[in-house]
This record gives structure tokens, sequence and C-alpha cells, in this order.
């Protein structure tokens, strides 16, 4: 990974959809501490807790056609969900001027969702997107990641 500059007071958000981390920058750019300042969680309950009903079919008003309605993905939709509401707080925090920069880092995915959720000033305080999974990192490995030289 490229060498991450982050200020003083800086936050990184770590998330895959299921897990966001808020971690905040006490020291400075050459010796980034990289503290937590939140986690949250977001519940996945089994399919059949989520859903109710088989997937539907679909029938042609002429004729004999039939197709079946693919399943719904509940755990892809949860996820969509909490990506939304992540950008929410961090679109919040943002707008407060809780912090200057931010750097995010998560899946492909779910930096989509959160990027069609992210307002302009929030936009204007991201400093890097990365596209990685580090959520069961320690924090002392997501610092030495996101700095390395």
């Amino acid at each position: 990974m490229a060498h991450l500059k982050l200020d003083h007071g800086a936050w990184v958000f770590i998330g895959d959809g299921q897990k966001a981390l808020f971690l905040v920058n006490e020291g400075d750019e050459k010796f980034p501490n990289l503290r937590r300042l939140s986690v949250l969680e977001s519940p996945d309950p089994p399919s059949r807790e989520q859903g109710s009903d088989a997937p539907g079919r679909a029938y042609s008003s002429i004729g004999q056609i039939h197709s079946s309605v693919e399943e719904t993905d509940w755990h892809q939709l949860q996820k969509e969900r909490f990506a939304a509401s992540i950008a929410g707080r961090i679109n919040t925090a943002a707008l407060a001027g809780e912090f200057t920069q931010i750097a995010i880092v998560a899946p492909a995915k779910i930096l989509g969702d959160l990027r069609q959720e992210f307002t302009k000033e929030t936009e204007g305080k991201i400093v890097a997107e990365i596209s990685k999974d580090l959520t069961n990192h320690t924090i002392a490995e997501i610092t030495r990641l996101l700095t390395a030289q």
C-alpha cells in the first residue's frame, strides 16, 4: 500500500458491510498514532429470519410463458443498508467539523456503496480510498499497512 500521511485528528474508517471501525490519528504525519474512536457492528440474522417468502414467479399475460424471480439476497441487502447508515454517520461528522481528513478503507463493493451516499462536504475531506478489507486486523497492523513506505 502507498504511504498515507494523516494530519493530527484525521479519521480512518475501516469497514466491510458488517463491521465499522473508526480510528483517529492522535499522532502526526510523521508519527501516526491511530486510536479507536468507535466500533459499530451490523446485526445479520439468518436468511430465514429476514425473508418470509419463497422466490416469486412471473407469468406472461399472453401464452404459457413462466419465469422465476431471483431470490432476494437478504445478507447483501443488509450490507448495503449498513453502508448507507455508516455513510450517514460520516456525513454528519464531516458537516459538524469533527474531522478535516478521512481515509476510507473497505472492500470494493462497500466502497462503491459508500461513495453513492457521501455528500460533497465529505468528499472534500477524503484523502484516500483504499479497496481492501482490514476489519480483522489489529490497530497496530492497520497503522503499519497504511503508513508503510
